[in-house]
């Protein structure tokens, strides 16, 4: 089962100190990008996250404090990384939730500009999870009949999350072999920054998720009550939703200009 692609379409995976998107770091990024002809190209690193990977992290992934104690920092990668992905749509497993906003906030920490405007998001695990309610390595077994070597190794899962996405094309009819179809499918609520906090409503407005203000369109609270922008930008928030919030905050003030 070929993808039906009309632009590439990147699947990665991260290997991080922890679980905390606005806070942890990563210690190993594999990519592989597919273009629309089928081609395919790998790119796999290990990075010094600068901060200490805690035990319970290198238990799982097997990456300790000395494997990356040569290694780059993703702030030296990110222009390559960046680069890698270009006018790519991306593609993981539990990657709407935890890889793709993890990976802007190490882009953004290293002053790339990430945007997901105009990207595409096919989330593997949702799909799966929608389908047949199981894990990566239980996924893998079920769609490809494989057993999960090296599972936990961001290339390992990288590959099998892209074998599984074509498996489960062949096996589900209903199941649309483009990028938007996919995209749509694996994507639960509409959020507007990656952490959930600012979501879409039904007029896909943008409103609060949490706080005094859950329900409430951005916009009418920026207008009510400017401080909060600012509280917001000055808390512990992703800096992701921070990005998101000054964008809407400048939109609504052009849109007073003319």
């Amino acid at each position: 089962m070929q993808l039906n692609l009309s632009k590439p379409l990147a699947f990665f995976d991260l290997e991080t100190t922890g679980i905390n998107i606005a806070t942890d770091r990563i210690v190993e990024i594999s990519i592989l990008r597919i273009e629309p002809n089928g081609k395919e190209t790998t790119y796999t690193q290990r990075v010094n996250p600068v901060v200490e990977i805690p035990k319970e992290a290198s238990d799982i992934h097997g990456i300790t404090n000395e494997d990356v104690l040569n290694e780059p920092t993703f702030k030296e990668i990110a222009p390559k990384v960046n680069e890698f992905i270009k006018n790519c749509d991306l593609a993981g497993f539990n990657s709407n939730r935890f890889d793709i906003p993890l990976l802007a906030e190490e882009m953004l920490r290293a002053e790339v500009d990430f945007s997901m405007k105009n990207r595409l998001a096919v989330d593997v695990q949702t799909i799966f999870h929608k389908k047949e309610q199981r894990t990566l390595s239980a996924g893998y077994k079920f769609y490809c009949d494989k057993d999960l070597e090296g599972a936990h190794s961001a290339e390992a899962d990288t590959l099998a999350t892209y074998e599984i996405l074509k498996a489960q094309l062949a096996k589900y009819e209903d199941l649309e072999n483009n990028v938007n179809a996919l995209s749509e499918f694996s994507t639960q609520r509409k959020r507007a920054d990656f952490a959930g906090f600012i979501l879409y409503n039904d007029n896909h407005q943008e409103i609060f998720s949490f706080g005094k203000y859950k329900g409430r369109k951005v916009s009418d609270v920026l207008s009510e009550n400017p401080g909060y922008y600012a509280w917001i930008q000055n808390a512990d928030f992703p800096l992701y939703t921070k990005k998101v919030l000054t964008e809407i905050k400048l939109r609504g003030f052009n849109n007073k200009l003319f």
